[in-house]
């Protein structure tokens, strides 16, 4: 038990520096607390360039929806909907992100085995210090 809880602890911690070392090669206007959002949260984060393609997945994501962060880096973040995904919800994310800006709200997304869950997101454009959209980022985790 203690062996797992400290391995995620390395992972979480890992995930930490790379999107901090990722806002840096960026030049994000601004700075995330990524420590707060993945160890005191739990949430799982993942980071889109503006055509909103998977860049950066953190290593909780197989958690929640059993899909290494590996593999789903070059898909679009619509891997994880399907049949019973709301659309009137799909479309609205996808105006959010049209507009280039923040939106909340709990989506039906697919595990990789199919399974349904409930997932809350946080999303928001990300700029960098000349105020270009260079990425999108996703806060979510599995909601009841």
């Amino acid at each position: 038990m203690f062996s797992e809880e400290f391995s995620a602890l390395c992972e979480n911690l890992s995930d930490v520096a790379n999107l901090n070392q990722l806002s840096k090669e960026r030049n994000w206007e601004k700075n995330i607390a990524f420590e707060k959002e993945i160890l005191d949260h739990n949430h799982v984060v993942v980071v889109t360039d503006p055509q909103l393609t998977i860049v950066h997945a953190t290593k909780n994501i197989k958690t929640m929806n059993g899909y290494a962060a590996e593999e789903i880096i070059g898909a679009k973040p619509k891997i994880f909907q399907g049949a019973e995904t709301c659309p009137k919800t799909s479309a609205a994310i996808g105006e959010a992100i049209k507009r280039q800006e923040p939106f909340e709200t709990v989506i039906l997304n697919y595990r990789k085995d199919g399974s349904m869950y409930k997932c809350w997101i946080k999303g928001q454009p990300i700029r960098n210090k000349k105020g270009k959209l260079v990425n999108f980022i996703a806060f979510e985790r599995e909601v009841a």
